[in-house]
C-alpha cells in the first residue's frame, strides 16, 4: 500500500505540473531554492588549490602525484600549507586548517578547491568557516568521507553547491576523470547509470522514481553531525550514503539514529552507494549489510536502491549536493535536472 500510494501521489504531481507547465514538469516535483549558487565550471588554465582541512599527509609522493593530475587537465596547481603540516593526526590546528579554507575562499584568483585526504578533522572547524565570505566568492569544493560534513555545512549555510567525488589520494582513474570532466568541467545535466562490470549490480530495495534535492555522503560522519545546525531540512531530499570498513551492526546502529531524528521519515528517495569491507567479524552471529539495508529501508516505501559508484572504491561519481535529481529505482540510476555550475 504505501507504494501504491506513493506512485498516486507523484503521478498526480507529475500530471498537475505537465498541464500547467508541460515543458518544466519535472522540475515542478522538486525543491525549489532561490538561494542556491552554483559555482563557475572549471577550463583550461584556471588556478585551483589543493588543501587538506582534515587529516595530515604522512607521503609527500602523493601531494606530487595528485598535483600532477590537475595539470594534466590544464589547472596551475597552488598548494595549501596544510598539506605539510602536523598536529597529531590533523593537517594543522583547527584555526590553521579552517584559515587556510577560508583565505583559499577568498582569493578570487582560485577558482576550485580540491581536498587532499579525508581522515577526521572537518567537524572540528565548521564553527570557524566563514560562510559569509564563501558566499560571496562561490567555487567548486570537492572531496568525500570526512569531508562530507564540509561539504554539507557549506551548501546548509550558504546555498553554494558542493560536489561529493574524489580526494586526492583516493585515486583518479579514467572513470572517476569521465564522470569529473562532465559534471565540473562540461556542465552537463549528467546522468549516473553506468556500473562497470567489475563493480556488484545494483540492488533495488523499493522500485519507482523519486525527485528531490541530493544531499549526503559518509553515513559515519554525516549520522555524527545530527542535532547540529550544519544539516539540512531533509524534507523530500534525495538521500545518498555510503560507508567503508564498518559492521553491519554499526551500519544499523547510524541508520537507527538517522530513523529516530526523523531523518528517514522525510526524504523522498533513498542511495547507498558502496559499503566497502562492510563485513561482519562474526558472521554467523550477525545481519549482513543487505538484510540491514532492507529492514531499515524497505518499510519506508520510498524508491530506493544501493550499489552505486559512490564510496570508498576506485571507479568514483562526482555528485553535486543540493542539485535538483531523479532516482530511477528499478534501473539504479540518478539523474540531474539542472547543471551544477555555471
Amino acid at each position: 500500500m504505501p507504494l501504491r500510494r506513493n506512485f498516486i501521489k507523484q503521478s498526480a504531481l507529475i500530471l498537475g505540473a505537465t498541464l500547467l507547465n508541460p515543458v518544466n514538469a519535472f522540475s515542478s516535483n522538486v525543491i525549489s531554492d532561490k538561494n542556491s549558487l552554483k559555482p563557475a565550471a572549471l577550463k583550461s588554465g584556471d588556478t585551483v588549490a589543493i588543501s587538506s582541512p582534515a587529516g595530515a599527509i604522512w607521503d609527500d609522493k602523493q601531494i606530487e602525484i595528485f598535483s600532477n593530475i590537475l595539470k594534466g587537465f590544464g589547472y596551475r596547481v597552488v598548494l595549501g600549507k596544510t598539506l605539510y603540516e602536523k598536529f597529531g593526526y590533523f593537517a594543522g590546528t583547527d584555526e590553521f586548517r579552517a584559515k587556510e579554507l577560508n583565505d583559499f575562499f577568498a582569493d578570487k584568483t582560485i577558482k576550485a578547491i580540491f581536498c587532499m585526504k579525508g581522515g577526521w578533522g572537518c567537524a572540528r572547524i565548521l564553527d570557524k568557516v566563514n560562510y559569509e565570505q564563501i558566499k560571496n566568492n562561490p567555487k567548486i569544493l570537492i572531496g568525500f568521507s570526512d569531508i562530507t560534513s564540509l561539504l554539507i555545512a557549506i551548501t546548509t549555510k550558504t546555498g553554494l553547491i558542493t560536489f561529493h567525488g574524489p580526494v586526492g589520494n583516493s585515486g583518479w582513474n579514467d572513470y572517476t576523470k569521465n564522470v569529473f570532466n562532465e559534471v565540473c568541467i562540461k556542465g552537463s545535466a549528467y546522468s549516473y547509470s553506468e556500473n562497470p562490470i567489475t563493480e556488484d549490480k545494483i540492488v533495488t530495495i523499493n522500485k519507482g522514481t523519486a525527485y528531490g534535492q541530493l544531499i549526503g555522503g559518509n553515513l559515519t560522519v554525516l549520522s555524527s553531525i545530527v542535532g547540529s545546525s550544519y544539516l539540512p531540512n531533509f524534507k523530500n531530499k534525495i538521500l545518498f550514503l555510503e560507508e567503508a570498513k564498518e559492521e553491519p551492526y554499526s551500519i544499523d546502529r547510524m541508520l537507527t539514529q538517522l530513523k529516530l531524528c526523523g531523518v528517514l521519515d522525510e526524504i523522498s528517495g533513498f542511495v547507498f552507494g558502496k559499503c566497502a569491507k562492510c563485513l561482519a567479524e562474526e558472521p554467523l552471529k550477525a545481519f549482513t549489510f543487505d538484510e540491514v539495508i532492507q529492514q531499515h529501508i524497505k518499510p519506508l516505501g520510498i524508491p530506493a536502491f544501493y550499489g552505486t559508484m559512490i564510496g570508498h572504491i576506485e571507479n568514483k561519481f562526482t555528485i553535486p549536493i543540493g542539485i535538483n535529481a531523479t532516482i530511477h529505482a528499478d534501473t539504479g540510476s540518478i539523474k540531474l535536472l539542472e547543471t551544477a555550475v555555471n
